[in-house]
């Protein structure tokens, strides 16, 4: 009996309250907080599923493609002093433009007449080596004329000799046959003897015509040696005033050159952005910069720094999101289609070795199918960069940025300018 009666009792406990929980009503926020979270979650859920561009980012400055375009110094050749500047900052300069004159600070070539003098020297030294040419004509021709004498000469005594042989053999005969007389006993002493003079001395002038010869060979021989060695000594000068004329040649041409070189002229076309020497009467050395130069050209870039894990998945003909400094941009980096501000452009150059520890420089160029580069961008200007790689859904990509994972690399094939084509072969890391 109690224990029905307890059972009677909870049951209607119980009741009570459900009763109590069916009299509340939910309230209206709460049913609204429940439908915006169940909203939000449904489109979180589509969202996980929608593509994602992966891209790789990376900071860098406005540049030019061609180093040619890119500031250059104005360098000057020799050292002097400034003496007066043909310029403004800022002012816009002609390829061959005076920037500024310099003077001389060499005591060298501190005379103003120096290349006057220099070419009266050269004159001179031409002069003289005429007449030393002229000297060792005249020499040529006294040794060719001491050659025909010694050779007439030595023709003479030969002729001599010849005779001379020719009556000695005649009086030799003549002395032998009287001799033979003598001895007979039918001549007197006395004309034999006058025979044997005569013998004796066409004895004695065939060997004087001998010696003749060689005594005028040896005269006209001294003669020619001494000719000779007047004319060696001339051709020496000669040669030595060749090879001064050559030096002073040389000098003079650089003393022209270096002449020119007090007007120091705008290597290119530009504006003047820096000058790094002041003031007149300031010297400055050889090879020491005096201004900066600014190319005026379309030629544009953007030069980027990549990660060296990224420069794997990067190629030429990527596409590239750019926003400049100075612009204003929404960038949404995984949809480049709703981004605002951006602009397009290729990767053109990657770098063989590393600009930076860590890092490698990209060269972007504009993307000619894109909107145009704003024309108010100077050079050095700050960027960001996204290079675009493979689309993949948001999930992925969360969950690689969990892991730490790299983006997807393919392989993008080049057509003959160098933009990327749509067809793609996936390779997941």
């Amino acid at each position: 009996m109690l224990k029905n009666s307890s059972h009677s009792v909870e049951k209607m406990m119980s009741q009570d309250r459900l009763y109590s929980l069916r009299s509340l009503n939910t309230p209206m926020a709460g049913k609204i907080l429940a439908g915006w979270l169940m909203g939000i979650g449904i489109i979180f859920l589509i969202v996980l599923f929608l593509p994602w561009q992966q891209n790789i980012r990376g900071n860098g400055k406005v540049t030019a493609l061609s180093p040619g375009n890119r500031p250059q110094t104005v360098e000057t050749i020799i050292a002097g002093r400034i003496q007066n500047w043909k310029i403004n900052e800022g002012q816009f300069v002609k390829k061959g433009d005076t920037i500024a004159v310099i003077s001389e600070v060499k005591e060298k070539y501190f005379d103003p007449m120096f290349l006057v003098r220099l070419r009266e020297v050269i004159s001179s030294k031409q002069n003289s080596l005429k007449s030393k040419d002229l000297k060792a004509q005249a020499l040529r021709r006294q040794i060719s004329a001491l050659e025909d004498g010694m050779r007439t000469k030595v023709n003479q005594a030969k002729a001599k000799l010849e005779a001379e042989r020719i009556r000695f053999a005649n009086a030799k005969n003549q002395f032998e046959r009287n001799k033979r007389l003598f001895e007979a006993g039918n001549i007197p002493l006395t004309k034999y003897q006058d025979f044997d003079y005569k013998y004796q001395g066409a004895e004695a002038d065939f060997v004087n015509a001998e010696i003749e010869i060689e005594r005028v060979q040896a005269e006209y021989l001294d003669k020619i040696n001494k000719a000779e060695s007047d004319l060696n000594n001339t051709l020496s000068d000669q040669f030595e005033t060749v090879a001064d004329l050559a030096k002073l040649g040389n000098e003079l041409v650089n003393m022209e050159i270096r002449s020119q070189q007090y007007f120091i002229l705008a290597p290119q076309s530009g504006y003047v952005v820096k000058a790094t020497q002041a003031g007149i009467g300031e010297t400055i050395k050889e090879g020491e910069p005096i201004c900066t130069i600014m190319p005026a050209s379309d030629d544009v870039a953007v030069e980027m720094h990549i990660k060296a894990m990224d420069v794997p998945l990067i190629s030429i003909g990527r596409k590239v999101r750019i926003e400049f400094d100075g612009f204003p941009a929404l960038q949404f980096s995984g949809w480049p289609s709703v981004s605002v501000g951006s602009f397009g452009g290729i990767v053109k150059v990657i770098d063989y070795v590393n600009s930076k520890p860590g890092e490698f420089r990209v060269l972007v160029i504009p993307d000619r199918n894109d909107q145009p580069w704003p024309k108010q961008i100077r050079n050095g200007s700050g960027t960001h960069g996204w290079v675009m790689l493979d689309d993949v859904p948001v999930w992925y990509e969360i969950w690689r940025q969990l892991n730490g994972f790299p983006p997807s690399l393919y392989e993008e094939p080049m057509d003959s300018k160098g933009d990327g084509k749509n067809n793609k072969t996936e390779a997941k890391l």
